[in-house]
């Protein structure tokens, strides 16, 4: 049996697909390659495949690694100039999830059209729907990595509640240059600190730190010491003495009644 290889489309076909697998692995190791170098690099794959099929003879297992290793290597050294770290394993590994996921989509979507020239159109829209899946995870996993749970202590009392690490909180003392992180009233009246609460009439535990919020460009919130907050994940992260301000306003939304200062971490 003979088939009829039209190696420009070949060509063609290979290199939209190299070069949205490596644009897609681009975005997920977040490196520095031009779009420039992307190209280069999904031109080289698929000219090394088209020489590879072209030439006659080859083994079917020398083909195997040709094709899974050294031409995926070759594509990812060029394409993205990625160094030998774990980065590069990253981006080997995603290069072949990247594969799977904008096959399958492109799969799927090809019960709904039965034009066969449409399909760079499906590939297009096998890179979108990948790129948007992942935006979504990145998001998903941000947010869980930007929340945590603490637990406070001051003179014996503690509190425990959900932090939301802020790294737009650069809020520091202007005595001490320590970072101030800033919890809600409800737990500084729950940890009986300085009086903190409804009255603030006791000096001196407690100072007055000034700040700049949208809405509001000039502000002073009361301060202090804390004794201890404990990051409660694994492992346990201990910080000694660390400074926060009470928010009098409303902190509650999504349960977080402390906005941590990243510069804790």
């Amino acid at each position: 049996m003979y088939y009829e290889l039209y190696i420009d489309a070949f060509f063609l076909i290979n290199f939209m697909m190299d070069y949205i697998l490596l644009s897609l692995v681009r975005r997920m190791v977040s490196c520095h390659a031009t779009r420039g170098s992307v190209l280069g690099g999904a031109a080289l794959g698929a000219l090394c495949t088209c020489i590879i099929i072209v030439i006659p003879g080859i083994n079917v297992f020398v083909k195997f690694i040709l094709f899974h290793g050294a031409l995926n290597i070759l594509m990812i050294k060029t394409g993205l100039r990625i160094g030998w770290n774990k980065t590069f394993l990253r981006a080997f590994i995603l290069l072949y999830i990247s594969g799977f996921l904008v096959g399958g989509i492109m799969e799927y979507l090809h019960q709904y059209i039965r034009v066969g020239s449409l399909f760079f159109a499906l590939a297009i829209a096998g890179y979108f729907v990948s790129l948007g899946a992942f935006n979504m995870l990145t998001y998903l996993a941000e947010k869980r990595v930007r929340s945590c749970r603490v637990r406070l202590f001051k003179n014996g009392r503690e509190y425990e509640t959900e932090a939301l690490v802020d790294t737009g909180n650069r809020l520091r003392d202007p005595v001490t240059g320590k970072p101030v992180s800033i919890i809600s009233s409800e737990a500084a009246k729950a940890l009986a600190i300085g009086g903190w609460g409804k009255e603030l009439t006791d000096t001196e535990r407690f100072w007055y730190i000034p700040y700049h919020s949208i809405g509001k460009e000039d502000g002073v919130m009361p301060a202090g010491a804390l004794d201890q907050i404990w990051i409660l994940k694994n492992p346990l992260l201990k910080i000694e003495s660390p400074i926060v301000a009470v928010c009098e306003a409303n902190m509650t939304a999504d349960d977080y009644e402390m906005i941590m200062s990243p510069d804790l971490l």
